[in-house]
C-alpha cells in the first residue's frame, strides 16, 4: 500500500499515539504543519478509503487506529527507494550518501559495526 507523504503526517500521528480522535489528530498535525483542518480531514478519508487506519466510533466521537504498523511501511518505503533510485543495491545507496554529506564518525562507526555484525550471521 502506498502511503503519500503528505498522509505520512496522519499515520505518524497515530504511530505515536493511538486511538486519537478527529480533533486530537487535527490539533496533533497542525501542530507540525501548516494544513487547515479540511486538509487533514482529507487525508485521514484518504487513509480509511486506502485500509491503512479504521474509525471507531466511541461515547458519539470517531477514534483512529493505523492499521499498517510504521515498520512495514518503513520497510515497504525503503525498499521501494532502494529499487527506483539504486537497483535494489545497497552499496551504491551508501556510495552516494558518503559523496553527496559528509559522514559523522558516528556515521562511519555505526556502519562499521553493523558490517561487522553482518560477517558474523
Amino acid at each position: 500500500m502506498r502511503i503519500a507523504g503528505a498522509e505520512s503526517q496522519i499515520m505518524e500521528a497515530l504511530w505515536a499515539s493511538n486511538p486519537l480522535t478527529a480533533e486530537a489528530l487535527v490539533a496533533d498535525v497542525q501542530s507540525r504543519q501548516a494544513w487547515g483542518a479540511a486538509t487533514v480531514k482529507t487525508l485521514i478519508n484518504r487513509l480509511l478509503k486506502k485500509g491503512a487506519i479504521k474509525s471507531e466510533r466511541v461515547e458519539g466521537r470517531h477514534q483512529y487506529r493505523p492499521l499498517v504498523e510504521r515498520t512495514a511501511w518503513v520497510e515497504s518505503e525503503s525498499q521501494g527507494l532502494l529499487d527506483k533510485l539504486f537497483d535494489g543495491q545497497v552499496a551504491p545507496l551508501i556510495s552516494h550518501f558518503a559523496e553527496h554529506r559528509k559522514l559523522s564518525p558516528d556515521d562511519v562507526a555505526r556502519l562499521k559495526a553493523l558490517i561487522e555484525e553482518l560477517d558474523h550471521d
